[in-house]
């Protein structure tokens, strides 16, 4: 069975609390685990989650301030101390490839893992298989920083109906998916489209053309919501969203299921961030992430 869910790993910014750990978060895709912007202390984090290493296909890193790439160097030794069967990719802001690599071999360890970097230097499509497509967006922050958008190409659901209608049962059926038609009768004549899911994830930015481009009719919105509205001054100084201003991008393109992370030590009550995203009127399903939080993605509409 296929499990789509986000697993939070922390949601602090720049400096962690006593409740909120550095960020680190991952997407579990069918048999898939992407693991976004592992900040300091991920690696006990994902043990406190129940993540493996095991567990991790590819590393996404919006951009290389601390809080959301020092937990790399712990990430990847320990992908090669359990020997991870499979290769991993890397992808991160490619003016950042120095500090890749200050992390990737921050210590002596054993290689024991291919560790394959795939740089993120423009807007575009980064990799594409049969389960989704990913693809980054530059965003506005005082350091190069792109989001990341997985897509799932778009199906068809089959109507019982019309193929009773058509007379097509047992084997046919499956002949009419793999083939798309079987004799006189197309595959679009007994079935419907079916959407594909998707999914963003939007990191430290002021907001811009690619916040929008990512977040366009996603089922799931993972966006950084580090100040209150009271301080937008503050945001788009430092290259920051406010709870509202995230709430009002979710809202314009259509999202399904918002969730807000990424916040100031300033603030002690997370219900203030809820209160003002519901105040922009979104009506989609909405969390305010704690750390160690699971969330699956919304139920196909």
């Amino acid at each position: 069975m296929s499990v789509r869910e986000f697993v939070v790993l922390g949601t602090a910014s720049q400096v962690p609390t006593r409740h909120r750990n550095h960020n680190g978060y991952l997407l579990r895709w069918d048999g898939e685990g992407i693991l976004f912007d592992p900040g300091e202390g991920t690696q006990r984090q994902m043990l406190r989650a129940g993540v493996a290493a095991h567990d991790i296909d590819r590393i996404c890193i919006t951009h290389f301030h601390g809080d959301h790439s020092l937990g790399l160097a712990g990430v990847i030794q320990r992908i090669n101390l359990d020997r991870v069967p499979h290769p991993v990719t890397a992808h991160f802001p490619a003016s950042g490839q120095q500090f890749y690599d200050r992390l990737r071999h921050a210590t002596a360890y054993r290689e024991t893992v291919v560790i394959d970097e795939a740089p993120v230097s423009a807007d575009g499509v980064l990799a594409a298989g049969p389960s989704y497509r990913l693809e980054a967006r530059r965003l506005s922050h005082p350091v190069e920083s792109f989001g990341y958008r997985l897509t799932e190409p778009d199906g068809r659901r089959i109507l019982p109906e019309l193929l009773a209608g058509y007379g097509i049962s047992g084997p046919d059926v499956g002949r009419i998916q793999r083939e798309g038609r079987l004799g006189e009768v197309r595959l679009d004549q007994v079935s419907e489209v079916r959407r594909g899911q998707s999914f963003a994830f939007v990191m430290d930015t002021r907001l811009c053309e690619g916040v929008d481009a990512l977040a366009e009719g996603c089922d799931m919105l993972v966006i950084e919501s580090t100040f209150l509205d009271e301080d937008e001054h503050l945001a788009t100084e430092h290259g920051h969203l406010t709870a509202g201003q995230a709430a009002r991008v979710a809202r314009d393109a259509g999202v399904r299921h918002l969730v807000l992370t990424h916040f100031s030590q300033r603030y002690t009550d997370p219900e203030a961030f809820e209160r003002q995203a519901r105040a922009t009127s979104f009506d989609g399903e909405l969390t305010v992430a704690q750390d160690l939080l699971r969330v699956p993605l919304p139920r196909r509409s």
